[in-house]
């Protein structure tokens, strides 16, 4: 990855405060935050419950950060359009979740918003490698989805690279490659070092309950530089 490529911030809300959730929107807006990431769970696919299309919508009509829309639900084709995605987000769509991801991500493509597959640890490469040129990006997790502060695995960083390396000789050069999963300030720059460049922020970067939200996001900043 160049080095002069941005690194898309995106916080996990699933962790924000809920009642401080206002105060919130405002230092990610002041601190030019990317995205929000919403973590849509259905108790199936993932053994938790939250965030849902209420959320989504609400959401936008309280900030003009764009949504990053996280799908860990079964059977995800129809459901897509309940969150009514919107041109310059991003929806992730998890291979495991469907028979059917090519059609997952052109249904994300036709509603305007960016497609991006999304992996669990265990799940090679392989099951995306012929259709890299039919999706903006993928969504590798380093831990195992459904709960925030779990252990980053640091096997999935070895697959950050070859995923990198692999969208490089297709000359993917737009490519992003998202990571969602215990990024903090001690291990994002060999996070990012791998070739990440879309990073989700949750409770051991941006929403530890040791630093102010603003000092977190300067902290968090400075660390990747």
């Amino acid at each position: 990855m160049s080095a002069a490529k941005k690194v898309l911030l995106s916080p996990s809300m699933m962790c924000a405060d809920i009642a401080a959730l206002p105060e919130a929107l405002r230092a990610f807006e002041a601190a030019g935050i990317d995205y929000l990431h919403i973590d849509v769970m259905d108790g199936v696919f993932v053994p938790n419950l939250m965030l849902g299309t209420d959320y989504a919508r609400r959401l936008r009509a309280l900030t003009s950060i764009p949504l990053d829309i996280h799908l860990m639900i079964t059977a995800p084709e129809p459901k897509i359009a309940w969150f009514d995605p919107q041109p310059g987000e991003y929806v992730s769509v998890h291979q495991e979740s469907t028979p059917h991801l090519h059609r997952a991500l052109q249904t994300v493509r036709a509603s305007g918003a960016k497609a991006l597959a999304a992996l669990n640890p265990a799940t090679p490469l392989s099951a995306i490698e012929t259709i890299l040129e039919d999706m903006d990006g993928a969504l590798l997790m380093l831990v195992n989805p459904g709960y925030a502060g779990q252990a980053l695995i640091p096997e999935a960083l070895r697959k950050v690279a070859d995923l990198r390396a692999l969208a490089d000789a297709r000359g993917l050069s737009d490519f992003v490659i998202q990571v969602d999963g215990n990024i903090g300030f001690s291990n994002v720059r060999d996070i990012v070092g791998a070739g990440a460049d879309f990073l989700v922020l949750g409770s051991s970067s941006v929403f530890t309950k040791d630093c102010p939200l603003p000092e977190a996001i300067r902290r968090f900043k400075d660390a990747i530089r």
